[in-house]
């Protein structure tokens, strides 16, 4: 018997021990994953010292060919399949504190180098980031329950069913519409639709009903655009010391129109890439491109237009990469990326895209899409349309992108070789003294006899000389300067010349008797051919009609338009970034580590640049809104880090869902952003209730599993949107250029230009957020209080913040408390004859259900308490009434300290 148990025994301690081998060889030979394993090892111990930066012995571990090479000593430091013979596993192991590898740092631990230990041996093999493969479609879990509503449902649920977590159950009627409504129209919802939905007795039928209304409002375009112009870098202002004005309110008002036709996705960023090389663009199509041109120039005195005109350019690539595509793209300005798979040489082959546009970063801000007027238009295409008939239809295309561009045409501060001439402040113009010279150089004048040139000049008497090659050289030209007040154009006809040459400008003038005075200003230069179709019937009136739109005095818009073949650039990688060290010559392309090439025929310009963002290959572009448009509606995206989805940003929540997402973006939703946004705000996890248990916060405080509904702080625009609409002074007005609601002197010096801010008057003081005039150097303060842009650069998100600056701002900003004032007078017309009355319906106007009675009491005694004191001090109720006096001041200020108090509960300035 004994004998018997020893057996069972030792048969018993033998399978222990095979179990214990089986499971230590198989977790040796577990496959290691090298992005979720390895990778985070490399970035957070080794790539500081081996990667893009510094490749300290000759090593790096940034791309999978340097990784294997052969380092300083002449051997590679990781041999695949042999770990013990790679010098990497002995330098992580060493005892010798000069050998071993974190050098001065802490040694890595027995898990982590037993995983680059089973990867050498599983071969080494790289892999790439989950961002950077391309989107596929993803299979919907199966889950079980009723509570799924849609596709979205049924990932969230998955994943909180691992997390042991409940959703939550749907939020009452009252929270849903008052979050949907500032989340797809920024503000509050119309009162009839409102009504309309609170009444309704099938609630999901009413909910479709109400997303459906206010997705199809125009108020709708003007929300979304918000968080685009973030993106876009808008303002109003240039930028710089100076921030000097700009004039290109038209592309803010452009976004907003295609976010309310839902312009599909793939075509609101090819416009904006290379709307204007679509054949003859339309106005819209031009006015798209000024995405581009809400770069930064700068019109200080002796800066080099050429230096700001690159920064620009190395801007357009870093908003390209970072705002539509995720990705930290700038450091590879200087080197390559220390941790994403993209080089040196690569950046400066994407910049190529961008670097051959006519922009030059003159104070003119060349070039401009001139907008006529319906009469004018109509000149216009009645010009062109002659053209094509009589000459051609190339001559018509080039004739009609001359007069609604202004190009190609060269601007005058590209002028040299100068005597008795200047570039105005060095950055803004060619001005001419008496018997001056000054040379355009390398002029393509193949079939040219014509110079058209704008100039301005207030002295008679004056006559100029066009000659090739050297200042006294042969003279093709000679004419008188007609003067006159301001800029003017004027033509000079000449012989048909060849060739390309330098052309010198001579000016002289017997009448100056001060040799310092600046008699001519240039503004820019054409050398074309004369107006085409002599002889033809309509000839004389065609021309005609060519000069009167010509010398229109238009409103204009900065745009893009490419150079001519003959003046385009050639791009050089910088030497540690810096634009007056330039290397070797490259030509554009785009990152070959995202494992997919350019489409077939793709041009080497922006429209082929347009076609690999857009194309469906492409990783990123449908990531990267899927991600924006949900961080929007939750408040935190499903990769938290919008600016950066590569291996420095956040991992996602869930992977499959952003890419389900993605793919519905692409194929089941057509580009269609209004399909996409409708899908999250239907779901079952969109809907549920805000409060937070117990439960929830201890196993996911910030709601990453989304166990509950999104509540945040609402945005600078919606706070000032919403207040403006429940006060009933919100003006309807729409588009136009940026308005000026009341700020206080002082805030906005511009001691360049003598611009001051002035107060809107009227409707306009009431206009919604996203129309106020947006200096880059003083942005308007109760915004940036409230987490707005600046807009210096592209700002992917918005980090919101909690500062007792905040409070100050809602509680004693004069705007904010005209606002209450406005909201109280509406309560008294409005909200009955009793105080409590007016109090309870001024909170339902707010919060769209009825108000708890402590609420109630509580604002009620506060209104009796400022009642008392006014009746004491009535100089002070009259001071917060301002204008609005009546005869019952102190109740009426009473009603106004209410008001401010309510517009600033927690549940006001929250969405719940």
């Amino acid at each position: 018997m004994r004998l018997f148990r020893n057996k069972k025994l030792l048969v018993l301690l033998v399978l222990f021990v095979v179990v214990i081998l089986c499971s230590l060889l198989m977790s040796y030979d577990k496959k290691v994953d090298f992005n979720t394993e390895v990778k985070p090892i490399i970035n957070k111990k080794c790539i500081s010292c081996h990667g893009g930066v510094k490749k300290q012995g000759g090593f790096s571990l940034l791309f999978h060919e340097e990784a294997l090479a052969a380092t300083k000593s002449g051997k590679p430091a990781i041999i695949p399949g042999d770990p013990d013979g790679s010098e990497l596993i002995k330098r992580l192991l060493t005892k010798d504190p000069e050998e071993r590898m974190p050098y001065k740092h802490e040694a890595l631990n027995e898990d982590e180098i037993d995983i680059f230990k089973r990867w050498i041996k599983q071969g080494a093999k790289w892999g790439d980031h989950w961002a950077y493969l391309p989107v596929k479609e993803v299979e919907v879990p199966s889950v079980s329950g009723d509570w799924a509503r849609n596709d979205i449902d049924k990932f969230i649920l998955e994943k909180l069913d691992e997390q042991e977590l409940k959703p939550s159950g749907e939020a009452d009627r009252a929270t849903l519409l008052r979050r949907a409504s500032l989340d797809l129209i920024g503000m509050a919802p119309p009162q009839k639709l409102a009504e309309q939905y609170l009444k309704a007795k099938d609630g999901d039928k009413a909910y479709q009903i109400l997303v459906d209304s206010l997705i199809a409002s125009q108020r709708f375009g003007e929300k979304w655009a918000s968080m685009w112009l973030d993106v876009a870098r808008y303002a109003d202002t240039k930028g710089y010391e100076a921030d000097a004005g700009r004039n290109i309110w038209q592309y803010r008002d452009w976004v907003i129109r295609a976010f309310n036709k839902d312009m599909p996705y793939n075509e609101f960023v090819t416009e904006q890439i290379a709307g204007d090389f679509f054949v003859n663009p339309t106005d819209d199509q031009y006015i798209a491109t000024a995405f581009q041109r809400n770069t930064m120039t700068n019109d200080e005195g002796g800066t080099n237009n050429e230096e700001f005109r690159v920064a620009a350019v190395l801007d357009r690539v870093n908003t390209t990469w970072e705002g539509l595509l995720s990705t930290t793209f700038a450091c590879v300005q200087c080197h390559s990326h220390p941790y994403d798979p993209f080089k040196h040489e690569e950046f400066y082959e994407f910049m190529a895209y961008f670097n051959n546009t006519r922009d030059e970063d003159i104070s003119s801000e060349y070039p401009l899409l001139r907008q006529y007027n319906d009469s004018l238009q109509g000149k216009l295409t009645s010009l062109t349309n002659w053209l094509k008939v009589n000459v051609s239809a190339e001559k018509s295309t080039e004739i009609h992108k001359f007069l609604k561009t202004g190009q190609p045409v060269i601007n005058s501060v590209i002028a040299d070789s100068m005597v008795n001439a200047i570039i105005g402040n060095n950055n803004i113009a060619l001005f001419f003294k008496n018997n001056a010279v000054a040379r355009i150089p390398a002029v393509n004048l193949n079939k040219v006899d014509q110079l058209i040139y704008r100039y301005a000049s207030g002295k008679p008497g004056g006559s100029m000389q066009l000659r090739l090659d050297k200042h006294n050289g042969p003279v093709i030209a000679s004419w008188k300067v007609p003067e006159g007040p301001g800029y003017r154009n004027l033509a000079v006809d000449f012989k048909a010349q060849t060739g390309v040459h330098d052309v010198y400008l001579t000016y002289t003038n017997p009448t100056a008797t001060n040799k310092d005075e600046v008699i001519v200003y240039f503004d820019w230069f054409r050398f074309s051919q004369q107006f085409p179709g002599k002889g033809k019937p309509g000839y004389e009136e065609n021309k005609a009609s060519f000069w009167a739109l010509m010398d229109a005095n238009v409103g204009s818009t900065p745009i893009m338009v490419e150079n001519p073949a003959d003046r385009s650039r050639k791009t050089f990688v910088f030497k540690r970034g810096a634009w007056i060290t330039p290397g070797a010559e490259v030509h554009a392309g785009v990152p070959k580590s995202l494992a997919y090439a350019m489409p077939a025929n793709a041009p080497k310009n922006r429209v082929g640049l347009a076609m690999w963002l857009t194309d469906k290959r492409n990783p990123l572009l449908s990531r990267t809104m899927a991600n924006r448009v949900w961080e929007q509606l939750f408040g935190t995206g499903i990769v938290e880090t919008l600016e950066d989805m590569g291996t420095q940003g956040m991992n996602p929540t869930h992977k499959e869902l952003l890419d389900h997402l993605s793919w519905q973006l692409m194929n089941d939703y057509k580009w269609s952003v209004k399909r996409l946004i409708k899908e999250m705000v239907m779901s079952a996890t969109y809907r549920q209730d805000s409060k937070v248990t117990e439960d929830t916060k201890k196993k996911d405080q910030f709601n990453k599993y989304y166990a509950r509904g999104p509540r945040m702080r609402l945005s600078a625009e919606q706070i000032r949107d919403q207040h403006l609409s429940v006060s009933g002074v919100l003006s309807a007005k729409m588009y136009g250029p940026g308005v000026m609601p009341w700020q206080p002197n002082g805030i906005w010096n511009s001691p360049y230009n003598g611009a001051t801010w002035n107060n809107s008057q009227g409707e306009d003081q009431f206009r919604r957020a996203i129309y106020t005039y947006w200096k880059r150097t003083a942005p308007y303060p109760s915004m940036i209080a409230f987490d707005g842009a600046q807009r210096v650069a592209c700002t992917p998100r918005r980090i919101r913040t909690n500062t007792p600056l905040q409070a100050l701002v809602t509680l004693n900003d004069s705007v904010y408390i005209d606002m209450a004032k406005f909201f109280a007078l509406r309560m008294k017309k409005e909200g009955g004859k009793e105080v409590k009355s007016q109090i309870a319906k001024g909170y339902e106007w707010m919060m769209y259900k009825p108000i708890s009675g402590a609420k109630l009491r509580i604002l009620d005694n506060l209104y009796m308490t400022a009642l008392n004191d006014y009746k004491v001090h009535p100089d002070k109720a009259k001071q917060i009434l301002g204008g609005q006096q009546t005869d019952k001041y102190p109740e009426t200020a009473a009603l106004v300290v209410v008001a401010n108090a309510m517009l600033n509960l927690d549940e006001a300035v929250t969405k719940n």
